[in-house]
C-alpha cells in the first residue's frame, strides 16, 4: 500500500477557518479581532446537580489560554482546558444551554452516557451553526451506572479538528461505586490527557502540517491543561485516579514507577473486583478508574507514558512513536503510612445472555474511485443517508470486529456499552462494560452488546477521529 494519495487525503481534511481566525488574532492584525480573545486560567469549577437538576451555560469559543507553561490560542468550553466538569446522579435532569461562538458548525456528543440518541439529547446529527444556541435536555436513567463519561464535538468532517483544538470536558455520574468505603476514603483526582500541536506563537498548526492519514498528534502533552503536574497522596495513603484519554489520535501506555495500578472501573462503570496491573493502555476515548497505594518509600514517582507503536512501520511519518518514556505527572507522598486497604469486592458485572445475531465489521483503508483514499467499514466509506446496521430493541448481538489494515483502530459505539468476549478466539480475562475497544492489525475482537432502550439513529466509528472524519463510521438504527 505504498501509493498513498497524501495530497488527496489532506484535501479531504477540514477547512482552515479556525486556523485563519487564530492566526489573524494572535498576530494582532486588527483591533477588532484582538478583542475576540480573552485570557483564561485553567481554574476549574465543578458543576454539580442541585435538587435533581444540572443546568449549565456552555459556550464553545476560541480564546487565549494558559496551557502548560505557555499561552495558546485554543478552542475551548467556557474559557477552560479541559472544559467544565459536570456531575450528576441517576434520575437527574440535565439542561445544557449551549452557544456556538466558533467560526464553524458544531454540536455535542455525550460520550458513554446511556441517554436518548434523538432530539436534543445525544444526537450527533444536530448542526449548531456559528452564532446559534441550542438547549440540550435529557434525563440520566434511574438505573444508570456510576462512571466517568465525557463530552466533545461530533459534527462529521470537523470532529478531529475541533477535539484537537481543545474541546473536551468530563461528565461524571455519581452512584454506588463512589459509596464503597475504601473507594470513598481514597483521595480522588481526575486526569484529562490531551495533546496539542502549536507553533512558536501558540497557534494551532494547520492540518496540512499534521499526519491526517495516521491521525494527528501533537508534541505538547497536557494533564488537565498543565505540564507535569504534581499529584500529592495524603496521609491516608490511597489515591483514586480517574483518567480520560481526550486526545484525537494519541495512545497512552501508562505506568507509575514502582507502583502497580488497581483497576476498579472502565468506560462503562465498575468492575466486579479490583484488577492489579503494571501498566495500562488507553486509546482515544477510553477511561480508566484506578487506585494507587502509597506503600513504597516516601518520595516522588513519575507517571510515565511508555512508547507505543500504533501504525505500520512504513506509515509513521510525523507520528513515529517517541522512543523514550514521557513524564505526564509526578505522584508524591511524604510519609510511609499503613495505607487504607483495597476493596475486595466492587459491583458485580452481569454476564450477558447468548446473542441472537452475529454481525461482521471489517476495518481497513483503501482507494475510492473518483475520491481517493478513505477509511472503510466493510469496504464502504461513510454516507450520511445510508443505514448500515439495523438492530431491534430488547435483543443482544455479537459483533465481530476484524482489522485487515496496518493501523490500530479503537472502535466506539454511541449510546450503548458492550462487553468484550474474546480476542482472536481467546476469552477476555475479566468482564467489563466498555464503549471503546482497540482492534489491532490482524486481530478479530468479539463484542456482545444489549439494545435495551432508546430507539433511533446513531453511529459507530473509529475513535482515531481523523479516521472517522475520513469515512470509518457507520449509521446504526435501533428499531422499537
Amino acid at each position: 500500500m505504498k501509493q498513498i494519495n497524501r495530497r488527496r487525503f489532506l484535501s479531504l481534511s477540514s477547512s482552515s477557518a479556525i486556523a485563519v481566525l487564530i492566526a489573524q488574532c494572535s498576530n494582532g492584525k486588527t483591533q477588532k479581532n484582538q478583542e475576540k480573545f480573552q485570557t483564561f486560567s485553567s481554574e476549574h469549577k465543578i458543576n454539580q446537580s442541585q435538587d435533581s437538576l444540572l443546568e449549565v451555560n456552555l459556550i464553545a469559543s476560541i480564546n487565549k489560554i494558559n496551557l502548560g507553561n505557555k499561552q495558546a490560542y485554543l478552542l475551548n468550553y467556557n474559557g477552560q482546558i479541559p472544559g467544565p466538569r459536570l456531575e450528576a446522579k441517576p434520575g437527574d435532569t440535565i439542561r445544557i444551554n449551549f452557544t456556538n461562538k466558533l467560526p464553524q458548525p458544531t454540536n455535542i456528543h455525550y460520550h458513554g452516557l446511556h441517554i436518548p440518541i434523538t432530539g436534543n439529547a445525544d444526537n450527533v446529527f444536530l448542526k449548531i451553526a456559528p452564532g446559534d444556541r441550542l438547549t440540550y435536555q435529557f434525563q440520566i436513567p434511574q438505573n444508570h451506572p456510576a462512571g466517568m463519561f465525557w463530552y466533545h464535538p461530533h459534527f462529521h468532517g470537523l470532529t478531529a479538528e475541533q477535539l484537537f483544538g481543545g474541546l473536551a470536558g468530563l461528565f461524571i455520574v455519581r452512584g454506588e461505586l463512589d459509596e464503597i468505603p475504601e473507594v470513598k476514603a481514597a483521595e480522588e483526582k481526575f486526569l484529562v490527557l490531551q495533546d496539542f500541536a502549536l507553533d512558536q506563537r501558540g497557534n494551532l498548526l494547520p492540518s496540512q502540517e499534521l499526519s491526517i492519514m495516521t491521525g494527528r498528534q501533537g508534541d505538547l502533552i497536557t494533564v488537565n491543561g498543565q505540564s507535569n503536574p504534581n499529584l500529592t497522596i495524603p496521609p491516608q495513603g490511597l489515591l483514586r485516579l480517574r483518567i480520560l484519554n481526550a486526545s484525537t489520535s494519541r495512545f497512552y501506555r501508562l505506568s507509575l514507577e514502582e507502583h502497580p495500578f488497581y483497576l476498579i472501573a472502565t468506560d462503562g462503570g465498575a468492575l466486579t473486583e479490583p484488577i492489579e496491573m503494571s501498566e495500562l493502555l488507553l486509546t482515544p476515548g477510553e477511561r480508566a478508574d484506578i487506585l494507587i497505594q502509597a506503600n513504597r518509600e516516601p518520595g516522588k514517582y513519575r507517571l510515565l507514558n511508555l512508547p507505543y507503536q500504533r501504525v505500520g512501520m512504513g506509515m509513521m511519518g510525523r507520528n513515529a512513536p517517541e522512543n523514550q518514556p514521557q513524564v505526564l505527572a509526578t505522584v508524591s507522598y511524604e510519609s510511609k503510612v499503613a495505607a487504607i486497604p483495597l476493596p475486595t469486592k466492587l459491583i458485580p458485572v452481569e454476564a450477558l445472555p447468548e446473542a441472537q445475531k452475529v454481525r461482521r465489521f471489517e476495518m481497513n483503508h483503501g482507494m475510492i474511485p473518483g475520491k481517493g483514499m478513505a477509511f472503510l467499514f466493510n469496504a464502504q466509506p461513510y454516507q450520511l443517508e445510508r443505514i448500515d446496521t439495523q438492530v431491534q430493541l430488547n435483543t443482544v448481538e455479537d459483533w465481530e470486529l476484524i482489522n485487515t489494515g496496518i493501523m490500530d483502530h479503537p472502535f466506539h459505539v454511541h449510546g450503548n456499552a458492550f462487553q468484550v468476549v474474546s480476542r482472536n478466539g481467546k476469552p477476555e480475562p475479566y468482564l467489563a462494560w466498555k464503549d471503546v475497544v482497540l482492534v489491532r492489525p490482524g486481530e478479530k475482537v468479539l463484542i456482545r452488546m444489549p439494545f435495551r432502550d432508546f430507539p433511533g439513529k446513531t453511529v459507530y466509528h473509529c475513535h482515531i477521529l481523523d479516521h472517522e472524519d475520513l469515512g470509518m463510521m457507520g449509521n446504526l438504527e435501533i428499531q422499537a
